[in-house]
């Protein structure tokens, strides 16, 4: 087939979206199918492999973080003309009622399309004010899929109907088999964070609970592989609370992402909520690293507690310090916790994933009756 992966968050901007739909793409490529990525651009990024720009992004709040929307005075000729050329089979939209790409395909489209939905939030006035314009579109989708339990009880409470669970996907092999960093395999304990530096992240409370840590733990260091708006603010934290090993490694290529994993004793994700479902996690128990995260709804459908790892409140530095002092103090835990991750994350490899996509592409294909 020849599939049309439509992303609104200007791929290959950093993103678990667009990761989502990278491994999308690069899945289906190695089952024989076609496939290409339709995004709007940001700034001067040029085009990855197989992807078609159309539009323009512009950055907005949502969700506690920033998202972004699709903008051109001429959309609707451009769609026209990109789906007129490409002749897709079946084109997979990601948060489908991000306005505006989606929409105009959608309108646009002869072949079926299907969606995937991975927001998780509290209540969206955007999708609540928005119902009957998205109403309009929910019912053009021959399929509607969502990442999680959490993710499809929020888009379904404004729009209901039959939503399918299939997860997001964890490359495997490729975290398991990542060199670590051996200037960081020092004998300090390594605790590492991955993620945007936002409110929404929580990596400011992972500091503040570092902070209580190097009390009474010192030979520990903490890992920030991010970038983000608070970097300025938690680097001034660093300075003013005079706290050492401390590395902010900045936004990295995935193999070196990879390889901060595997140089990683412990893995923290401390966010405050709104996460329907959190890659990082599996990232990091494909890697083979003891868990720390949020008793959030979206995690505890990830990381089993005490099995797979450790959850706590969220927003609290004391209680955070408290569960890293226990996987410091003690490495047989985490080397179970490591473990049982690393089977855990094989159930949620993006092999099995694509299929069950590819399951959907040709179900949704049989059942559409020819000229769309």
């Amino acid at each position: 087939m020849k599939i049309g992966i439509v992303s609104p968050y200007a791929y290959p901007r950093p993103g678990g979206a667009n990761s989502y739909v990278r491994e999308q793409y690069e899945q289906l490529r190695a089952l024989g199918h076609e496939a290409r990525i339709i995004t709007a651009p940001w700034g001067d990024d040029p085009p990855a492999q197989d992807v078609i720009q159309i539009g323009r992004a512009v950055a907005v709040p949502y969700n506690g973080s920033i998202g972004r929307i699709t903008l051109s005075l001429r959309l609707e000729h451009h769609v026209g003309r990109m789906l007129k050329r490409e002749g897709f089979d079946v084109i997979h939209h990601h948060e489908p009622l991000v306005p505006f790409l989606s929409m105009q395909i959608l309108d646009g489209a002869r072949c079926p399309s299907v969606a995937t939905f991975h927001a998780f939030g509290g209540f969206s006035m955007s999708y609540w004010l928005g119902r009957p314009i998205g109403h309009h579109y929910m019912k053009k989708l021959a399929a509607r899929i969502a990442v999680s339990t959490a993710a499809m009880h929020f888009v379904s409470s404004y729009f209901p109907g039959e939503y399918r669970i299939i997860p997001n996907g964890v490359d495997v092999d490729f975290y398991a088999s990542a060199r670590p960093f051996p200037e960081y395999r020092d004998g300090k304990v390594n605790i590492l964070f991955v993620g945007r530096l936002e409110p929404r992240k929580g990596a400011m409370y992972l500091l503040r609970a570092y902070a209580l840590l190097r009390r009474h733990r010192p030979d520990t260091r903490l890992i920030f592989v991010s970038a983000g708006r608070q970097l300025g603010a938690m680097r001034r934290f660093v300075r003013e609370n005079g706290l050492t090993d401390v590395l902010f490694a900045g936004r990295v290529g995935d193999v070196d992402k990879a390889r901060f994993y595997r140089t990683a004793d412990i893995f923290c994700a401390p966010s405050t909520g709104q996460e329907s479902f959190g890659i990082v996690l599996l990232e990091a128990m494909a890697a083979g690293r003891a868990v720390v995260a949020s008793d959030i709804h979206g995690y505890k459908k990830v990381v089993q507690r005490s099995v797979t790892g450790l959850l706590v409140e969220p927003k609290d530095p004391e209680a955070l310090c408290r569960a890293l002092t226990q996987l410091v103090d003690d490495p047989s835990l985490r080397e179970r916790l490591g473990q049982a991750g690393a089977a855990r994350a094989r159930e949620f490899d993006w092999e099995h994933v694509a299929r069950q996509l590819v399951g959907v592409y040709e179900e949704v294909v049989r059942r559409t009756p020819a000229g769309g």
